[in-house]
């Protein structure tokens, strides 16, 4: 069994191309993490404020542990790309 995490995210006010910019920086860290199958990032065709990032695990710690080494400068510098917290779950198959 398989573990898909979708991933929310909504832009602060016009920072929309730079938020989509920094959430495909993120693609390799996750290609590259142990337990990682695969991973995309995506923007909505109906809103162009709307992005999801679409991640396939072998397992929910896999991706927690992954969560864990990501670089925290990086992530704490583009927290005024986001108009709200991003919204997460797993889905199993």
């Amino acid at each position: 069994m398989t573990i898909t995490r979708i991933n929310e995210f909504q832009d602060a006010e016009n920072r929309s191309d730079d938020l989509f910019v920094f959430l495909r920086s993120l693609l390799p860290h996750i290609t590259s993490s142990t337990g990682n199958i695969s991973c995309e990032g995506l923007k909505s065709n109906d809103s162009d404020n709307q992005f999801v990032v679409i991640e396939k695990w072998h397992s929910v710690e896999d991706h927690k542990a992954s969560i864990a080494s990501f670089p925290k400068d990086e992530m704490q510098s583009a927290l005024s790309l986001f108009a709200e917290p991003s919204k997460g779950a797993y889905y199993s198959d």
